[in-house]
């Protein structure tokens, strides 16, 4: 135990994650401004100071810092989530706590935020463990749609369901947030969708112009997600 408390701290270890953490600082600076295309890892090493093959020691090219970047943004925004998750209150509440704490997080961070939902980034492919990331997000709402009982049998709810049967890394994953049911995964889903579609638009200008309160349609969107129908 000693030893990992020594090794955690040494100089050379602290430095080490100094470095790191202005890597991953310097490139989200870059995707503010150009997005994750624009990601250069020489680019990150001229700001810094370190030649391009120091900055490989760090991270190994741009796909292994963009996979710590997409990491680090599921698990800051599931935490905010979690913390909603927690407060006390009704389900409507809860999901409005939620929803907003999601849209909170996203317009304090958009680039980190479209790095995790905008487009796909050209070359990249995500590994498999970030699925669980963005499954830590959405899992809350699973449980909040569980408890209010949001029960429907349409044919993507059964498509749903069937998804939890066939699939044991989801079956295990949605009990763990109370549900076994296909109608509250498909609830939980629509309410991704929605919440998205706005945050998107906004994030992105395209309410430019319009004389409307993104604030308030963002609500009255959670307001009909908490009144589910059919689908």
């Amino acid at each position: 135990m000693s030893g990992e408390v020594k090794r955690a701290s040494s100089p050379r270890q602290r430095y080490k994650e100094q470095n790191r953490a202005e890597i991953k600082r310097v490139a989200t600076e870059q995707l503010a401004l150009g997005g994750a295309g624009a990601l250069s890892l020489s680019a990150i090493a001229g700001q810094l100071g370190f030649t391009t093959p120091a900055l490989y020691r760090y991270f190994a090219n741009r796909d292994e810092l963009l996979t710590e970047l997409i990491t680090d943004g599921y698990a800051d925004l599931a935490e905010v989530v979690e913390r909603a998750a927690a407060q006390e209150g009704t389900a409507v509440q809860r999901l409005h706590a939620l929803a907003h704490a999601f849209r909170r997080w996203a317009l304090g961070q958009p680039q980190v935020y479209l790095l995790l939902q905008g487009a796909p980034v050209p070359g990249y492919q995500a590994p498999a463990h970030t699925v669980d990331s963005a499954r830590r997000v959405l899992g809350p709402f699973v449980a909040v749609f569980e408890q209010l009982r949001a029960e429907s049998d349409t044919e993507l709810d059964r498509q749903f369901g069937s998804w939890i049967e066939q699939d044991g890394a989801v079956r295990t994953w949605v009990a763990e947030h109370g549900s076994t049911h296909g109608w509250a995964l498909r609830a939980a889903v629509t309410a991704w969708t929605r919440m998205h579609g706005i945050l998107s638009l906004e994030l992105q200008g395209n309410f430019g112009g319009m004389a409307f309160d993104p604030a308030l349609l963002f609500e009255i969107e959670v307001d009909a997600l908490s009144r589910p129908a059919t689908p």
